[in-house]
């Protein structure tokens, strides 16, 4: 807990954090916030209004041109092979949805009064879907979804707001052993991604731990694919968050996306032999470079 926290709680009676935290039923807490939130709301001023609206980094419009980004969202269903199913995804989810199963810190991301949270990446909520049909017997899930978000985290640099559109893939299926699973999930997504980058498009992988993946990527993935995929033994990010092997997206340069496989489904469902591939690119970070 940090020291402003600390300071805020010292101010009010003790036990009042454990009873917030601990003494409320999840209802009785939403009671509280929204009775809260209720009365702020009614104190705030048409001037006070504008202001947040100017001045807030979450609320404020993005620069990115509509017209051009619903092009580039169109290019991107356009080419999306049949297989896999389209999800229009709600714009709050379950609070937990990041950090309960992947390695994000709750403070990045925006929570409401409900016990939900703002949307912060498509993939996270279409593993909780695959998850939920993979339970119903589908034997294989395949989910695309286009989503905007939102992150708590700061950003700099020009044009980057806390809002933006991820257009994200996952597929979840049993291992069926020696990495042939991942296999196949790997040459669905990079082929997708090389169809809607092109030639110029640089696929890359990393693995962050020792596997028969590597072996299969030899022999199976690459002679699948119609571009290179090339190792990338210097990347460290987000070693904490995929699971074995990470995928790099990006074209001349200009990183656009990534992905890897994760233990989220596994985890969702209990059962450690689900495997499951996430890879996910920005809209808008495609629309500024004109694809």
């Amino acid at each position: 807990m940090s020291d402003a926290i600390e300071r805020f709680w010292a101010k009010l009676p003790a036990g009042s954090r454990d009873a917030l935290v601990n003494g409320l039923s999840a209802s009785e807490l939403q009671s509280v916030l929204l009775d809260v939130s209720r009365e702020r709301a009614a104190k705030v001023t048409p001037a006070r209004l504008l202001q947040r609206w100017q001045q807030d980094r979450f609320v404020r419009p993005s620069p990115a041109d509509p017209r051009q980004l619903v092009k580039t969202r169109q290019r991107l269903w356009e080419r999306l092979p049949a297989r896999f199913e389209g999800v229009e995804l709600s714009p709050v989810t379950p609070l937990g949805t990041c950090s309960a199963v992947a390695t994000i810190n709750q403070n990045q991301v925006v929570g409401t009064i409900r016990g939900t949270e703002v949307a912060s990446d498509p993939t996270n909520e279409l593993a909780i879907e695959a998850a939920v049909r993979r339970r119903a017997g589908q034997d294989r899930v395949d989910l695309a979804a286009c989503q905007r978000v939102v992150r708590a985290q700061p950003f700099d640099g020009p044009g980057m707001t806390a809002h933006f559109e991820l257009f994200g893939l996952v597929s979840s299926a049993r291992d069926s052993g020696s990495g042939r699973t991942e296999a196949a999930l790997l040459i669905d997504h990079l082929n997708f991604w090389h169809d809607v980058l092109g030639d110029t498009a640089e696929l890359t992988f990393t693995m962050f731990t020792p596997s028969a993946v590597r072996e299969r990527i030899d022999d199976t993935v690459r002679p699948a694919l119609k571009i290179a995929f090339t190792e990338d033994t210097a990347r460290t990010k987000s070693a904490n968050y995929y699971f074995g092997t990470a995928l790099g997206i990006d074209r001349d340069g200009e990183g656009l996306g990534d992905g890897g496989f994760t233990r989220w489904t596994a985890d969702l469902l209990g059962d450690q032999k689900e495997r499951c591939l996430t890879s996910c690119i920005s809209t808008e970070r495609l629309t500024a470079i004109g694809v």
